[in-house]
């Protein structure tokens, strides 16, 4: 049963990655990160459960704290970037650097 987690967590990984990689609008961006780390989280569980260990679980307590932090640093950086530009591209995000 843990090989289906696993490769369902390996699905949801890929196309988290997919979505990086191919997408320019930077909310589809941070979705395509928020979904490459509940695909971690979905691993981890399935190989605590596996081998019966609490360790699993309190990563993914640490994950969804970093994933908290990226969502709520990531979204405010983009509020500024759209309230500058007018748009949530990535080229415009990288027309910043000093």
């Amino acid at each position: 049963m843990t090989e289906y987690y696993l490769g369902f967590s390996a699905v949801l990984f890929a196309l988290g990655t997919l979505g990086v990689i191919v997408r320019r609008n930077t909310l589809i961006v941070l979705m395509c990160v928020e979904l490459m780390l509940n695909a971690v989280n979905i691993g981890l569980v399935a190989l605590a459960r596996e081998f019966q260990q609490i360790d699993g679980h309190i990563y993914v307590f640490f994950v969804m704290t970093v994933a908290a932090a990226e969502a709520a640093v990531g979204l405010g950086i983009v509020i500024g970037v759209f309230r500058n530009f007018v748009s949530t591209e990535k080229e415009s995000i990288a027309s910043l650097h000093g």
